[in-house]
């Protein structure tokens, strides 16, 4: 399965009692549909993320960031504090394309701008 969304919030690298570190995240879909009267309704999906290859990835994975991610759907109940029943919606990442947006992101790509020490003698054209 495929979803594109916005992170939350940054991740985090947290590891297990294996020693296996996962990043975690949490990524918002929105969509919007017209309902039968003909006004438009808008929904907002939220997942939680979990991606077990490298953990050097959540350094890029800051809030506001657009990801495409590619993975697995599973969901989960549990009782909360106040003992009303809660489900979510968990995403198994295997995949994360980044299409921009965050904070860092804008940082990684200012700092690179001008940095660019070229001279025009330098271009192949």
């Amino acid at each position: 399965m495929n979803i594109t969304g916005r992170l939350t919030r940054d991740a985090e690298v947290r590891t297990t009692s294996q020693d296996k570190q996962v990043v975690n995240f949490s990524v918002a879909i929105n969509d919007s549909y017209r309902n039968k009267q003909g006004e438009r309704v808008e929904q907002t999906t939220y997942f939680d993320c979990s991606y077990w290859i490298t953990p050097n990835v959540a350094k890029l994975l800051t809030k506001g960031t657009l990801v495409e991610l590619s993975g697995r759907v599973s969901t989960r109940a549990w009782t909360g504090n106040d003992g009303e029943p809660r489900a979510g919606l968990n995403f198994h990442t295997s995949q994360i394309k980044l299409h921009g947006g965050g904070k860092k992101t804008e940082t990684v790509q200012a700092t690179t701008g001008t940095n660019n020490n070229k001279t025009e003698d330098d271009l192949p054209f």
